[in-house]
């Protein structure tokens, strides 16, 4: 058995190996040669795949393709886009959607977040349950809904109108007639795609505002308690302020990937109807993929990147300051406690009046549907406050029971119903489905569906394809994060701020910005129609993210662990694998599960680069299956369910992991 001895007393230890340094190491870092040998495999991967297909992009924006030609043009392609009203609109709808879109997910997230962290039991199972619409892949998210809003054939028309909430809704507005067409609608079809964005991000806030108050030191809700502070105080001046870097964090990164959304509204609306809801990735990919003209879809990405890039900045900022001991406040101090103060409001009214500018009527709607779950929320806190205030503390505990119950089940029945109808449908005859017969319970039970669709069809080669690009692609992610985190974590060698700052940036580069670089890539060395492709392209957006996730992580092991083991004569690296891995398991099962899901669901890069139906995977695979207005509702909900099951018995299985995972590496980190 080994014995732990003691390590050295910080000075003589520091001594000594300043003394002990070469010249080399002294001006590259003590630990430069294992550095290298750890960062060698990301940074290679992160230099051919993320930084040279950016400068690639650039240097293709400033092309024209005459023929099989292309022609440098300089800044032609830029200048076009001035008084291109396809690329404004695409411009404009990114903006709406991302705004609004990120704004229900803080409440929702919140709220669920909220009502999870006061849970004394079922917790977890709850938050297995909220966390199913993250995890389903987006291709299912699209259909499902796409099915619940057909005029025809959904169950959305039918549910509020035998509920009488569809026409009510039409009386004061919100819709223009009823039956609504949700997604056919110019006026509905932004708003459908929003709501279905919603339904899908909320899990991502929730877990992550879950993360962070249980980071809260809970002295500090009993000593305002003790002081006399009500529900609402408690919640404003300890919750918020505890909060304010997780969710500014979140809200970045969400805002980041939802303004960069390609899969879910071309698999819902593929930009209609019209151009109603097409985002700028959608001209960027009619442009360069569609019309063979690279260089003005590099433009469209490209142009867009100072947009991006100042969100980059905020975050990195953010998630840098972290680390620094004593910067909580870094960069307000110039300003004063009032302008503190009013600098929320100042950007709440800017962010109104742009909103009201580029979507004049979907603004009053969103604010009628927000204000009703903040009068909600007003109200019963109001209601909790003065009863607990009189005494009777009996009542204020039933009156906050009731309510936390009611808004839980209106939210699990948020999240549970369209995973409900893709189930059933999945069991449905095609009789039952045209017919509208048993809509919300089959009667029979039926097989027919998953008969029909393995029979004639490639989908068990899509599914062969999925599991072996996701099951590489994350090995491949795992070991190169695995290395790199821990190089940046506890190694002492010159460049490491630099290497983790690029970290940082790469990680919130959107895939929007890399697809077209990517595809000339890939077809320059053969490897389009290839699952090759897909597995060298897929650590572009899992790797960076591991990599940070695992920082975090490693950072929040006890470093005399390993000095032990050092003093004891073991390398640096054999208490990488023995003493550091095993430790960093919940750490390491998270990022495989992050990795292997966006893998599993990943639709842009596969739907770019395979043609070939023997190599596509399963989400542009289930694209293919509709056929102009053919849309098999059946076999894609059959499809659906058999897509989710893996990834929903990971998860379930490694829910625990996850949490523990984003609680010290995301959020600690």
């Amino acid at each position: 058995m080994t014995v732990l001895r003691p390590r050295p007393s910080p000075a003589r230890s520091s001594t000594a190996t300043a003394s002990s340094l070469t010249g080399t190491q002294r001006r590259l870092g003590r630990d430069w040669r294992l550095a290298t040998a750890f960062l060698a495999p990301a940074g290679l991967l992160i230099a051919a795949l993320i930084l040279f297909p950016i400068i690639s992009g650039i240097v293709t924006s400033t092309t024209e393709r005459h023929g099989a030609e292309s022609v440098f043009v300089g800044l032609d392609n830029y200048t076009a886009l001035v008084h291109d009203t396809v690329f404004h609109t695409g411009v404009i709808n990114s903006f709406v959607f991302t705004a609004y879109a990120e704004i229900f997910k803080v409440v929702l997230g919140l709220i669920a977040a909220l009502m999870l962290h006061h849970m004394r039991k079922g917790r977890a199972i709850l938050a297995g349950i909220i966390l199913l619409p993250w995890v389903v892949p987006t291709v299912v998210t699209a259909f499902t809904w796409r099915s619940l809003f057909d005029p025809i054939f959904g169950s959305v028309n039918v549910v509020l109108t035998d509920s009488g909430i569809g026409p009510m809704l039409a009386a004061i507005g919100l819709v223009d007639s009823w039956p609504a067409e949700w997604l056919s609608d110019p006026a509905l079809a932004m708003p459908a795609v929003i709501l279905v964005n919603v339904w899908k991000g909320i899990p991502f806030f929730t877990v992550t505002f879950l993360a962070g108050l249980k980071a809260i030191d809970s002295t500090l809700y009993e000593a305002a308690e003790v002081d006399g502070a009500t529900p609402w105080q408690r919640f404003r001046h300890v919750t918020l302020p505890g909060l304010r870097h997780v969710m500014i964090v979140t809200v970045l990164l969400s805002s980041i990937w939802t303004f960069n959304n390609f899969d879910l509204i071309w698999l819902m609306t593929q930009g209609g109807p019209g151009d109603a809801t097409a985002p700028y990735v959608m001209v960027a990919y009619s442009k360069a993929i569609q019309q063979l003209q690279f260089g003005a879809g590099a433009a469209v990405t490209l142009v867009m990147l100072p947009i991006i890039g100042i969100l980059v900045v905020i975050l990195v900022r953010l998630m840098r300051r972290s680390d620094l001991p004593g910067t909580s406040d870094l960069g307000r101090s110039r300003l004063t406690p009032a302008q503190r103060k009013a600098m929320p409001w100042v950007w709440l009214a800017i962010a109104t009046v742009a909103l009201a500018w580029a979507s004049p009527q979907i603004i009053w709607k969103a604010v009628l549907v927000l204000g009703v779950f903040v009068l909600l929320a007003a109200v019963i806190g109001r209601v909790v406050s003065t009863l607990a205030a009189r005494g009777n503390q009996m009542a204020a505990r039933l009156v906050n029971g009731v309510s936390s119950g009611a808004a839980l089940i209106a939210l699990l029945g948020f999240v549970l119903a369209p995973l409900y109808w893709m189930t059933v449908t999945a069991f449905k005859s095609d009789t039952q489905i045209v017919m509208r017969t048993s809509d919300l319970w089959p009667t029979p039970w039926s097989t027919e569906q998953f008969t029909n669709l393995f029979s004639g069809r490639e989908f068990g080669t899509w599914y062969i394809n999925t599991v072996l690009v996701a099951t590489a692609s994350t090995v491949i992610a795992l070991i190169c994060a695995a290395l790199a985190g821990y190089a940046l974590a506890r190694l002492k060698f010159r460049g490491s701020e630099s290497f983790t700052v690029t970290i940082l940036l790469t990680y919130v580069m959107p895939g929007a910005l890399l697809f077209i670089p990517l595809y000339q890539m890939m077809s320059g060395v053969g490897l389009n129609d290839s699952l090759w492709s897909l597995v060298i392209t897929y650590p572009t957006f899992t790797l960076p993210f591991a990599t940070w996730l695992l920082v975090g992580y490693f950072k929040s092991i006890p470093a005399d662990l390993e000095e032990s083991a050092l003093v004891d004569g073991c390398t640096r690296f054999g208490a990488f694998v023995r003493i550091v891995l095993p430790l960093a398991k919940p750490g390491l099962l998270a990022v495989a599960l992050f990795t292997l899901t966006n893998a599993w669901n990943e639709f842009l890069f596969a739907f770019v680069f395979i043609t070939r139906d023997d190599y596509k995977t399963l989400p542009v695979g289930m694209q293919s299956m509709i056929f102009g207005d053919v849309v098999p509702q059946g076999q894609l909900a059959a499809a659906s369910l058999l897509i989710s099951i893996p990834v929903v018995l990971m998860y379930a299985f490694g829910q625990r992991f996850l949490t523990e995972g984003l609680t010290a590496g995301a959020v600690k980190g």
